[in-house]
């Protein structure tokens, strides 16, 4: 028997309910960006830079193909959240099923595309020589396993949606303790090399499907044989909702793209350095990531029952989340720098680039978590044009630009300095015009 979905986030302190959310999104999102450090270490304990730096590259261009699946998750979120707060549960059953069909078609679709014309995107990205030919190779294997990939993130999303975040965490955290554990088999013990890196992404995505249709089938009973009606009826409010939302997150790693071309320039061990700063910013700031995919069900729901105040301090405490959370991660990784730059064997210019980002270009986060909130209330409350609008300003419009500028004064470390600069001057905006945003929502909605 089932247990029944519920309107969890509708009464109680939006504070708890804020913290409770990004605290258990963030241990389950640290422990797959923790998979991917894990990844880079047993590489860089090869001693090739090469495979550092192809890990680096792969990073840019695989975080393009999540960010379709992320952008499937919010709209999933999205509608599931909105009927449980509507009190329609029959309809949320309906639109979790037809999400996750949806999402995993288009993955198929995604996948396609991506393996067709990897070695040109390899290319675009600054890979050339051995380099290149690494990346696409570990590309080539991970890849197709994006459609496994969409049950699990769309599954924990459902889960999400009615405010279960231990389970939704689980399904992460059982998916990254196993391959946890077959890492340094695969990709050290078994000399795999960067193909056991790739087979590892195979084994976190298909355990992490396997637990979330454990949870969601017996649970909640969510998996019923779907009617072509419903999903029919499911797939305009889903588009509409995922299109701009995956728009919105391609900007994040379009960016990275830009910026890791960038940095290409200076060599492979400047990409290699890159490769750490990346892994270590996923990781480190998980909490961030977790929040703006996590506050969803928080906004959704209260939305969905007119509860318009109760938007506005869940919109607040999430800043105040951001903010507290960004200053605890900065003064660990300032402290750590030096350790984090031995533990991958980086170079003496790799440390510089290490300890710069941990000192100076963290502060950048708290401003681009004043983005990731903001857009998380846009995606939810009916207005995602502008979270797209916003993020592509910053990463498609500016920060190419701003890196080249930077980087011309100060060489590499530029572009982490452009990175945090353009986080300030287009975080500070959004916030702005989220709190207008959400101060219209009862105007807008009776007109």
């Amino acid at each position: 028997m089932g247990k029944k979905l519920e309107a969890r986030f509708l009464t109680g302190p939006t504070m708890g309910h804020v913290w409770r959310m990004a605290l258990s999104g963030t241990a389950g999102i640290t422990f797959v960006f923790l998979v991917d450090v894990v990844n880079l270490f047993w590489i860089s304990q090869i001693g090739d830079t090469s495979l550092v730096a192809a890990m680096g590259f792969a990073f840019a261009i695989q975080f393009f193909s999540v960010s379709f699946g992320i952008g499937f998750m919010i709209a999933t979120m999205a509608l599931v959240s909105r009927s449980i707060g509507e009190g329609r549960i029959g309809l949320a059953k309906e639109q979790a099923v037809s999400c996750m069909l949806m999402s995993v078609f288009l993955q198929c679709f995604i996948a396609i595309v991506f393996i067709l014309f990897i070695d040109e995107l390899v290319a675009l990205n600054g890979a050339s020589g051995q380099t290149a030919s690494l990346t696409s190779r570990y590309l080539l294997i991970s890849l197709f396993s994006l459609p496994v990939m969409a049950i699990g993130m769309t599954g924990s999303a459902i889960l999400r949606a009615n405010g279960d975040a231990v389970r939704a965490m689980t399904v992460t955290l059982a998916s990254g303790a196993v391959c946890m554990f077959t890492d340094p088999i695969l990709i050290y013990w078994l000399d795999l090399r960067l193909d056991g890196a790739a087979i590892s992404v195979w084994i976190f995505r298909f355990v992490m499907a396997l637990v979330a249709l454990y949870y969601l089938t017996r649970s909640y009973n969510l998996l019923a044989r779907p009617s072509i009606n419903s999903i029919r009826q499911t797939v305009k409010p889903f588009l509409n909702l995922a299109i701009p939302a995956i728009f919105t997150q391609l900007s994040i790693p379009f960016g990275n793209f830009v910026l890791t071309a960038v940095m290409a320039g200076f060599g492979d061990s400047a990409v290699a350095a890159w490769a750490v700063i990346n892994r270590l910013t996923a990781f480190s700031f998980g909490g961030i990531f977790a929040l703006s995919t996590s506050i969803g069900g928080i906004f959704g729901q209260n939305y969905g029952a007119l509860k318009y105040s109760r938007i506005k301090t869940t919109f607040r405490d999430s800043l105040m989340f951001c903010f507290l959370y960004t200053l605890i991660i900065w003064a660990i990784l300032a402290i750590s720098s030096i350790k984090i730059s031995e533990l991958f064997m980086l170079d003496n210019e790799g440390t510089s680039l290490v300890r710069i980002f941990t000192q100076i270009g963290i502060a950048g986060f708290f401003f681009t978590g004043m983005s990731l909130v903001t857009t998380a209330a846009f995606n939810n409350l009916g207005k995602p044009f502008w979270g797209t609008a916003i993020n592509w300003f910053r990463e498609g419009v500016i920060t190419l630009p701003v890196a080249i500028f930077f980087s011309s004064v100060f060489f590499a470390p530029g572009v982490i300095f452009a990175q945090a600069f353009v986080a300030c001057i287009t975080g500070s905006f959004s916030v702005v015009l989220g709190f207008w945003f959400i101060s219209r929502l009862k105007v807008d909605r009776l007109s």
